[in-house]
């Protein structure tokens, strides 16, 4: 096992975080030489059982003896460990099992030892890989628990700008109009501009549904959302070769009232599962970039524009595209691969009624008073982030993102994929439980 520093842990510093007050801002921490994270990484492998921190490509972790162990511990005043929080050192999730016989459910997938990285979070220490923590799995089994699949849960972010926003922006482009001089003559006039526009515009609202906005998971969202629109409007550079929006914007193409519109959807045709239906495998890379087009009326309403952009359609492919690479440079998109992944896999356990054939309730997972996972100051709002750039004589201007998941469509039959050699099916069969402790929840 390694215990070097990886390039990618090194490099993991930016992130946000909300204050007292609601308001998201995005932070930075140094650690140029790795000294830091090297440090975190000996005392991590001092602190952790040296079975849990030997790299597996098969991990496994049955949900039901977690709790049970997590119930007794509550019990008798003892804390979640850090292999429990951390669920072992699962870095994402690639199966779902099911043994009635045993009365377990068991979720499968790659892992590694794990520290905390200078930015905060918690990273596999070979791989850079964000780890899955155990209050985004409640989180996502909460959405979907025993005894209610009448009920397809839609989970969201959205950061927006007002009404009231949209309208001072419109009138200040208006009366800004004629006295646009050649930027290369007037030095101030750019700085000028963007103060203007982020003044009119005032601060975004952050929405959240389908989740507590006081989670990890739904800050997860809310930042995977925030700094993707920064490298579309050329605020963040990309870690991975991405051309932004602004870059590839044209103004003939572009609308003056336009307003652009980015949101990440999972790839919903990303379950496979055994013909029994006791096994189901995650496959692909779980998140799609899509693009929507508005437009802005004088009084700040937002309506479906009347034509595409070109430009946004080609950012929002080339995102979709570099997804995998871009996950694996910046933990923040693997972190919402695998807060996807894990909602899909709830709708899965929950719409397989996996929870009456393991006899099992979930009740400790679904008490905020065992388990509290609503502990974050709720994200509500953001300064606005304003980019500009030149096409001759035009000034662009865009805005927009969001986050959508309704992870029973990806369980739907119309897009689940079929086992045809049947591999899931030996993958679960593979998994032997006779020789697991009493006390035993996860293996190898």
């Amino acid at each position: 096992m390694a215990a070097a520093v990886t390039p990618s842990v090194a490099a993991a510093t930016a992130g946000v975080a909300v204050d007292a007050d609601g308001v998201l801002r995005r932070v930075m921490k140094d650690d140029p030489t790795g000294d830091l994270s090297r440090q975190r990484i000996q005392e991590a492998l001092t602190r952790l059982d040296r079975n849990v921190t030997t790299p597996s490509k098969l991990r496994k972790v049955s949900l039901t003896r977690l709790e049970r162990i997590i119930k007794q511990r509550l019990a008798d005043g003892k804390p979640i460990d850090d292999a429990m929080q951390h669920l072992a050192g699962l870095n994402r999730i690639r199966y779902v099992f099911c043994y009635p016989k045993s009365g377990d459910i068991v979720v499968a997938g790659s892992a590694e030892a794990w520290a905390e990285a200078p930015s905060g979070r918690i990273l596999g220490v070979d791989s850079g890989r964000p780890v899955l923590d155990l209050d985004d799995l409640v989180v996502a089994l909460r959405c979907f628990p025993p005894g209610k699949d009448n009920k397809k849960p839609f989970i969201f972010c959205s950061i927006d700008p007002t009404e009231e926003g949209l309208s001072r922006l419109h009138q200040f482009l208006h009366d800004l109009g004629g006295r646009i001089g050649d930027p290369r003559k007037n030095p101030g006039q750019d700085q000028y501009i963007v103060d203007g526009l982020r003044d009119r515009l005032g601060m975004q609202v952050i929405t959240v549904g389908g989740v507590s906005p006081k989670t990890h998971f739904a800050q997860v969202m809310v930042e995977a959302d925030y700094r993707m629109k920064l490298i579309g409007i050329g605020l963040e550079e990309a870690p991975v070769h991405l051309t932004s929006y602004v870059a590839r914007a044209k103004p003939s193409q572009v609308a003056s009232n336009a307003l652009q519109r980015w949101y990440f959807v999972p790839n919903y045709q990303c379950v496979r599962v055994s013909e029994d239906a006791m096994a189901m495998e995650l496959v692909g890379d779980g998140v799609k970039l899509v693009g929507e087009d508005e437009a802005v009326s004088q009084d700040g309403t937002r309506h479906k524009a009347a034509r595409g952009n070109p430009a946004s359609e080609a950012f929002v492919k080339a995102f979709t595209k570099v997804y995998p690479h871009l996950a694996q440079r910046a933990p923040i998109y693997a972190q919402l691969r695998n807060c996807i992944d894990l909602a899909v896999a709830a709708a899965f356990i929950q719409h397989q009624d996996y929870y009456q054939l393991a006899n099992w309730h979930a009740e400790t997972f679904n008490d905020e008073k065992a388990i509290k996972v609503e502990k974050l100051n709720p994200p509500q709002q953001v300064e606005t982030a304003v980019n500009m750039m030149w096409r001759g004589n035009t000034l662009m201007t865009p805005i927009g993102g969001g986050v959508q998941m309704r992870p029973t469509e990806a369980i739907d039959p119309t897009n689940t994929l079929e086992d045809k050699d049947a591999k899931v099916q030996e993958a679960r069969t593979a998994v032997d439980l006779s020789k697991l402790r009493a006390d035993q929840w996860w293996w190898d």
